[in-house]
């Protein structure tokens, strides 16, 4: 163990994004996951969504380590993902309805993943990446849909699809990170916290046992 190695706050209760940090062989020391108002502002557009979305995560996770002792002092990764058409924001489904439009909206169309990654160092200074992804959907059946609204994988997920499941097979095509479309990009989280000094290698060696 090193001494005095700097502890790392993921302010996301999501088990993909935690799945994902643990993929680069990091293991977070607490979840803080940030209860904030995820509706869009009036006319603002998906890049600025993700990207004010990611701060304000992060600047709500700031608030409760500094009140904690132990976690006071630590780095702070904060995320969050967008899918639009166009200039139209698609929700993060949780009604059955809901997922029914996303996915009658990306059938045979393209559209985009925006991720907004924020980073706070133990300084408290701030530091931010935008991450864009351009995807294709098939065009698909009423038979397509309707099984997998019937799989339930929809829920909770921007877009109403989980690209890591079974809406895999419904991508055609894919130009950028697919950890971005999952919902943190890693090659960005990862290099954000390298670049400020955090030692991202320290659980390599017992990166095969995640």
């Amino acid at each position: 163990m090193i001494i005095g190695k700097p502890k790392l706050v993921l302010a996301s209760g999501s088990p993909r994004r935690l799945s994902l940090i643990n993929q680069a062989g990091i293991e977070p020391d607490s979840l803080r996951p940030a209860d904030i108002d995820e509706l869009p502002k009036r006319g603002e557009l998906p890049r600025a969504l993700a990207t004010r979305l990611a701060r304000s995560k992060a600047e709500a996770a700031l608030h409760g380590v500094r009140l904690d002792e132990e976690l006071r002092g630590s780095f702070i990764l904060a995320a969050d993902t967008v899918v639009a058409v166009g200039r139209r924001i698609l929700p993060k489904a949780e009604l059955l309805d809901e997922a029914t439009q996303c996915l009658r909206l990306l059938s045979g169309r393209n559209h985009r993943v925006y991720s907004g990654v924020c980073l706070v160092t133990p300084k408290e200074t701030f530091r931010q990446r935008l991450v864009e992804t351009r995807m294709r959907f098939k065009r698909l059946s009423e038979e397509d849909i309707e099984a997998y609204l019937a799989s339930g994988e929809w829920r909770g997920k921007a877009g109403g699809y989980a690209v890591q499941g079974i809406a895999g097979s419904f991508v055609v095509k894919m130009v950028g990170s697919y950890t971005n479309v999952v919902g943190l990009p890693l090659y960005e989280s990862v290099s954000l916290l390298a670049g400020e000094g955090f030692p991202i290698r320290h659980g390599w060696l017992n990166a095969s046992a995640i």
